[in-house]
C-alpha cells in the first residue's frame, strides 16, 4: 500500500466519521424529546443520565476520530513534503 492510498484511506475515515458524530449531535438536538422516552422506556434512565451519557459519548467519539484519523492524515502529509 502507498502512503498517497493510505492518506486517502485516512481522510475519508475523518470525513465520514465526522459526519456521523454531525448526524448524532442533529438528532440529539432535534429530536431529544424522542431519544429521552425511548431510552427511558428500554432501559429506565433518568433525563440526567441519558445528558451525561450522550455527552460523554460524543466527547469520546471526537477524541477517537481526531487521535485515530485526524492525527496520522496530518502526520503523514507532513511526513511526505
Amino acid at each position: 500500500m502507498s502512503i498517497q492510498i493510505l492518506k486517502e484511506t485516512l481522510l475519508w475515515c475523518f470525513l465520514i466519521n465526522y459526519g456521523l458524530l454531525i448526524f448524532w449531535v442533529l438528532t440529539v438536538i432535534l429530536h431529544w424529546n424522542g431519544l429521552y422516552d425511548t431510552c427511558a422506556k428500554w432501559f429506565g434512565v433518568p433525563r440526567a443520565k441519558v445528558d451525561g451519557i450522550n455527552f460523554a459519548g460524543l466527547i469520546a467519539y471526537k477524541i477517537a476520530i481526531i487521535v485515530f484519523a485526524l492525527v496520522p492524515f496530518l502526520a503523514l502529509t507532513i511526513a511526505t513534503r
